[in-house]
């Protein structure tokens, strides 16, 4: 794609974090799961504020087979049928939560009028892969059953929705489900996802210092989460079977994203496959902006109008009404 300028309010901010992060560096730095969290949910909680009122929100748990995965629930309207979206947060696979993403949750929920419903899936070094993706799926089959027994009106119209990791995560489970037709998958989204373990990607190099998220530390993600030898292309979103049986995709990237390329790659493949499949892109946009609220705020309000227009199909029945910011 063709080459840009990065936002100017994200350029300013840009240049403080560099500056911060070679004085770390400078001070004997080491990377840790500890200074990854406590990153993420920092730049999170100075750029993002609270997100909108939303009308029922609770903590519950869906029951797996070895475990059972802690899932946060946003519902606009309970009184009205709704339908669902299953959100997996980013963070490298190690960093991230329920309580980090909740001001983007809420917003998602606002602007889309869906349920959404976001696991607090296991996180590496400690639960290396595959624990992620084993939660993800038991949050997907078990979504439907625990809005039931919590007596919540839904629609049967489930989507899939991640950022980063957690795109990856979503494109992952959407290549098993559409061998799964109990679990039909309505749409996905997936934001500045993360395709391809191999690194291979051209942006990976071109892009890959000082914009924020570095090679060096997308590596270091993946010795996390990848403990066991994994053959890591096998295992990767991008090369997974993909057939007429995945959901009608919405993909957003960013252009100063190491993993813009993936994004591309993943599109093309799909557009082989024959599904429908869109794509918003943000040449002048960081990895994570949605986490970069206050320097980012008409590419988030346009990410999320896109979004909410992306889901808003009509469900067999009465359609559901869209649910008004806080």
């Amino acid at each position: 794609m063709a080459e840009s300028e990065l936002n100017p309010q994200l350029a300013d901010w840009l240049n403080a974090f560099n500056q911060k992060v070679a004085q770390m560096l400078a001070n004997g730095y080491k990377p840790t799961a500890i200074g990854a969290r406590e990153a993420l949910a920092g730049v999170t909680r100075q750029l993002v504020s609270d997100g909108p009122a939303i009308a029922w929100v609770n903590d519950d748990l869906i029951a797996g087979r070895d475990y059972a995965v802690p899932v946060r629930i946003y519902h606009p309207a309970p009184g009205e049928a709704r339908p669902v979206l299953l959100y997996l947060h980013g963070g490298g696979h190690t960093a991230g939560s329920v309580s980090v993403y909740d001001p983007i949750s809420r917003r998602l929920a606002a602007a889309t009028g869906h349920i959404v419903m976001v696991p607090e899936y296991r996180l590496a070094p400690e639960n290396p892969y595959p624990a992620a993706v084993l939660d993800a799926y038991t949050a997907a089959k078990g979504a439907f059953a625990l809005l039931q027994t919590r007596q919540l009106t839904f629609t049967p119209r489930l989507a899939l929705a991640g950022d980063s990791a957690g795109a990856a995560l979503a494109a992952t489970l959407s290549a098993r489900l559409q061998y799964e037709p109990d679990v039909p998958l309505a749409r996905q989204v997936l934001l500045y996802p993360c395709l391809d373990y191999t690194m291979s990607a051209p942006s990976m190099d071109q892009k890959g210092l000082g914009y924020f998220l570095t090679r060096a530390r997308i590596a270091w993600y993946f010795e996390q989460y990848f403990q066991h030898g994994e053959d890591r292309r096998a295992v990767s979103p991008l090369h997974l079977p993909i057939g007429s049986g995945m959901p009608a995709t919405l993909i957003v990237s960013a252009g100063f994203d190491p993993l813009c390329d993936e994004a591309t790659h993943y599109l093309q493949r799909l557009q082989t496959a024959g599904v429908a499949v869109e794509q918003l892109h943000h040449p002048d946009m960081l990895h994570a902006f949605l986490n970069m609220e206050q320097c980012a705020k008409a590419a988030c309000d346009q990410t999320y109008r896109r979004i909410a227009e992306f889901l808003d199909f009509k469900p067999a029945g009465r359609r559901p009404h869209r649910a008004a910011p806080g």
